[in-house]
């Protein structure tokens, strides 16, 4: 069973136990998620199984985007609406005007410093688990892009953005960030991922479409193929002779080669998938990184 499952996860379930359910109901022992969602976040969770587990780095490294509802005035420990509240703030100096002018300041390359409470890891331990001690140490910033950054709606004292970003961008730490920027605090109060890479929110299914689907039999219509997380690559078709060098690991010319970038998708004549190659500049060939069938 090899593909990818594009799941709508929903509130107060972790990312693992989103792989879990499709474990047992696939029967399939190797599955993975393409990104993790906190439990207080919801949406796009795309779930790799069998050889589609194998691309889960593109999948984590694809751009994500989502929708979050921010609430000024009111700031937690945890940069979110699951924490304690440390301080409140007068929100009412935040217009429209100051909040379009304050969000300019987030676009493009921004510096972030991971909240603790996250899966960033000081001295071999996560941070949360050092929060929840009470322990607070120093972290290091980082720096993420955002590649758009709207605001479509606010009702004071909550403002909604959709925001587009890089992997490891923190949208807690965004809207902490917000707050502070605009004098009186903030939190995130909700967060929907509304794409994954290739994945989309209106395309995703939901927990129970999915049993539905194992239960009734239809459940390889849900299932992506592997390369669907890989179509912004070139293509290329390759020869008998070049498949079985593929299959074996060797690497290849490909002749009038006209692709762009260091890696593509190569297929067989009769329209299979068969690996991912990337390309070497020193010795001009294309070596078979990820192999999808045997030998």
């Amino acid at each position: 069973m090899d593909g990818i499952l594009n799941i709508n996860k929903p509130l107060g379930k972790t990312s693992f136990s989103i792989v879990s359910v499709v474990k047992r109901l696939s029967g399939e022992s190797r599955v993975g998620h393409g990104g993790t969602l906190d439990p207080a976040a919801s949406g796009v969770l795309p779930v790799c199984l069998g050889q589609g587990t194998r691309v889960i780095e593109f999948l984590l490294n694809a751009p994500k985007a989502y929708r979050a509802e921010i609430e000024f005035g009111v700031v937690t420990d945890t940069d979110d609406a699951t924490g304690k509240i440390v301080s409140r703030g007068n929100p009412s100096g935040v217009s429209r005007r100051k909040l379009l002018s304050a969000l300019k300041s987030f676009r493009g390359l921004i510096s972030q410093t991971p909240p603790m409470y996250s899966a960033v890891k000081h001295g071999g331990k996560p941070l949360y688990k050092l929060a929840r001690q009470g322990i607070e140490v120093e972290r290091k910033s980082r720096l993420r892009r955002i590649y758009s950054l709207e605001l479509t709606s606010w009702q004071p004292p909550l403002a909604t953005i959709e925001v587009e970003c890089e992997r490891g961008t923190y949208i807690r730490s965004l809207a902490h960030d917000l707050g502070q920027l605009l004098g009186c605090g903030a939190h995130l109060k909700n967060l929907l991922r509304l794409r994954c890479g290739s994945f989309s929110l209106e395309d995703a299914v939901s927990l129970s479409q999915l049993e539905d689907g194992f239960r009734y039999g239809y459940w390889q219509e849900l299932i992506y193929p592997i390369d669907f997380v890989l179509l912004h690559w070139a293509a290329v078709v390759v020869d008998n002779v070049a498949e079985e060098n593929i299959r074996k690991g060797r690497p290849l010319v490909l002749d009038g080669d006209d692709s762009s970038g260091d890696r593509c998708r190569a297929y067989n004549r009769d329209g299979s998938f068969l690996a991912v190659l990337k390309f070497n500049s020193e010795t001009g060939q294309w070596q078979p990184e990820k192999v999808f069938i045997s030998p």
